[in-house]
């Protein structure tokens, strides 16, 4: 094999160069990854989940699904609780002492 290893120009000591240049080039993306979020949404927009771009399943134990489900749950309440507010913050401005009207109209 005289100028390489099989029909590797340069060599092993070539090809180790390349492999090593790819796994540093392969931590760096995937350092990367774990910073950039990717975002779906299903209902016409009424339910939408961010995820990393590493694709981390921590929150999801296939052998823990009820987690995921009480974790979806709490959000939606939080999400529909934090909209009532702004809401009540919104029309309340609108209208003066409520006007008599019963609470939780707007």
């Amino acid at each position: 094999m005289p100028g390489g290893f099989g029909n590797i120009p340069g060599g092993m000591g070539s090809l180790m160069k390349t492999m090593q240049q790819t796994m540093k080039q392969m931590e760096t993306a995937k350092a990367e990854l774990a910073g950039e979020k990717v975002e779906a949404s299903s209902g016409g927009g009424m339910v939408r989940v961010v995820v990393t771009g590493d694709g981390a399943r921590e929150v999801v134990d296939p052998d823990d699904v009820q987690m995921l489900e009480d974790l979806v749950a709490t959000a939606v309440r939080d999400a529909m609780d934090k909209a009532s507010a702004l809401r009540e913050q919104r029309i309340g401005k609108l209208v003066p002492g409520g006007m008599g009207l019963p609470p939780g109209l707007f």
